[in-house]
């Protein structure tokens, strides 16, 4: 009884003194980051990880309020850039995974078509993340319009605030969803079939997704932050990310 008593004191010191760290992660990498924690906790397991999710555009606007994030993982280039130019980012934005997109449905519909597969008569709504916030669906309507057929499907497009969104909109509300790939990896993803529920888009059709890092200047002594600043940009985060479906630079 005693033992159990010291041990409860030792576990509720240790939390007392766990060094906590505000990081803002682009939704698309949702279905990792849960990974890539556990693998950085397993050489700094005093570090506690506190994530919030979002669109790149949304979580940019949230630092530049003041939110209180220490670190940004984004879903371009674009957003850490004008926080590294603004002086608000303490690091040159670097690329930590390149994303990809692809088609997703629980339709039986004709994947071999590919992003033509948005001008099929059985395609009346189609998901893709809002353009002016979310990267993924800046790319969507790039490789629209490169397809020659964003004009043919605006009218059919339905924007959600996020990535994620996209993938639940996709499952439930549409009839495809032009989401990023690395969803598909996920446990919770896994019954769906290449070929038979999702496709790749044509990477031609859209400006690689480089997705880029930079600390945030309230942390810019912050050693678990930098710790894990590298974490990401090192070998071990570069395996969870290729399971996960992206190319790692």
């Amino acid at each position: 009884m005693i033992n159990k008593i010291v041990l409860i004191i030792l576990l509720i010191v240790s939390s007392a003194f766990a060094e906590r760290i505000n990081i803002a992660v682009a939704a698309n990498v949702s279905y990792a980051i849960d990974d890539l924690i556990a693998e950085f906790n397993k050489t700094n397991p005093d570090t506690k990880v506190e994530v919030t999710l979002g669109s790149s555009g949304k979580l940019t606007a949230q630092i530049k309020n003041g939110a209180p994030y220490n670190l940004f993982m984004a879903a371009n280039m674009k957003y850490p850039k004008a926080l590294y130019s603004d002086k608000i980012a303490i690091t040159k934005p670097k690329i930590y995974a390149q994303g990809s997109l692809a088609i997703l449905s629980t339709k039986k519909l004709d994947f071999t078509k590919g992003i033509n597969l948005a001008i099929d008569s059985k395609v009346d709504k189609i998901a893709i993340a809002n353009p002016k916030t979310a990267p993924y669906g800046k790319a969507a309507v790039e490789a629209f319009k490169n397809a020659k057929i964003y004009e043919a499907i605006e009218k059919k497009l339905v924007y959600a605030e996020s990535i994620s969104q996209t993938v639940t909109y996709a499952i439930t509300a549409t009839d495809i969803g032009f989401i990023a790939k690395s969803s598909l990896y996920s446990p919770k993803m896994s019954k769906y079939k290449e070929g038979i529920n999702w496709t790749d888009v044509d990477p031609k059709l859209y400006t690689p997704i480089n997705q880029g890092i930079v600390i945030i200047n309230n942390a810019k002594d912050n050693k678990e932050v930098k710790a894990f600043y590298d974490f990401i940009l090192g070998e071990d985060a570069k395996k969870i990310f290729n399971a996960y479906g992206y190319l790692v630079p």
